[in-house]
C-alpha cells in the first residue's frame, strides 16, 4: 500500500508579540496538493524520514505536528492524525532546507533505476541499487552502463524493448527539477524573503 503526503506552507506573523495583533502566531499560506502531487519515497525519506528505504540522514524526522500550527491546517489534519489515518507528521523550516547539503547522499544506496517496456510504458518497476549492481539486477536489465560513472547522474537509454532511466540518489537530484518540489521552494523562498528563513515552514503528514 502506498504512502501519501499531505499538508502546507506556514509563515509566522511578523506583527506576533505587539499589543495590536490578536490573530494566531503562525497563518496557513498554501496547500501542499497544488505544488506536490508525487509519491516519491527517496525524497519522503530524505526529508522527513517516512520510507526512507534508501537510509538518508532525514532532515526533520518524527516532530510531530507543531502546537501553534494555524488553525487552518490544524482543522485539516489534526482529525486524521488522531484517528490514525495520518500514522506519521512532521514539519521543516524554510532555513533548514536552505541550508541542506545538496550532495547528500543515503547509507545503504547510490541511485535508482527505473524501467519499462514499449508493449507496456505505463508498467514501471523500480529499484534502489548500491555501486556494485547485484547479479540478479545485472540478469534482469543487463551490466552498468559506463555513463553511470561518478556521483551525480540522470541518465536514459534503450536496450531492446526495454527504456531505461538511471538517477543517483544525492539530495540534489532527488530534490531537483524533474521532482515537484521546485514548485514547493519557491513558495516558502518567497515567503522567507519577506518573513524570514526561519519563519517559514511546511507542515506534513503521511497516510
Amino acid at each position: 500500500m502506498s504512502t501519501d503526503i499531505h499538508g502546507g506552507i506556514e509563515f509566522r506573523h511578523p506583527s506576533v508579540g505587539t499589543d495590536y495583533y490578536e490573530g494566531e502566531p503562525w497563518v496557513g499560506a498554501m496547500d501542499l496538493w497544488p505544488l506536490y502531487d508525487e509519491t516519491d519515497y527517496a525524497s519522503f525519506g530524505c526529508l522527513f524520514g517516512v520510507r526512507n528505504y534508501a537510509g538518508y540522514p532525514p532532515l526533520a524526522a518524527e516532530r510531530g505536528l507543531p502546537a501553534d500550527m494555524s488553525s487552518a491546517l490544524r482543522e485539516r489534519l489534526q482529525p486524521w492524525v488522531a484517528d490514525g489515518h495520518l500514522a506519521e507528521a512532521t514539519w521543516v523550516s524554510w532555513a533548514e532546507i536552505a541550508g541542506m547539503d545538496p550532495a547528500t547522499t543515503p547509507e545503504h544506496y547510490i541511485g535508482r533505476l527505473t524501467w519499462s517496456s514499449r508493449a507496456q510504458p505505463a508498467l514501471l518497476h523500480q529499484q534502489l541499487v548500491p555501486a556494485q549492481w547485484p547479479p540478479e539486477l545485472v540478469a534482469a536489465v543487463g551490466p552498468r552502463p559506463r555513463e553511470l560513472e561518478g556521483r551525480d547522474h540522470y541518465v536514459e537509454w534503450q536496450t531492446g524493448d526495454l527504456h531505461y532511466q538511471y538517477e543517483s540518489l544525492t539530495a540534489g537530484s532527488i530534490l531537483g527539477p524533474r521532482s515537484h518540489w521546485p514548485h514547493v521552494f519557491a513558495v516558502m523562498k518567497a515567503l522567507a524573503d519577506r518573513f524570514g528563513e526561519d519563519a517559514v515552514r511546511l507542515v506534513v503528514a503521511f497516510d
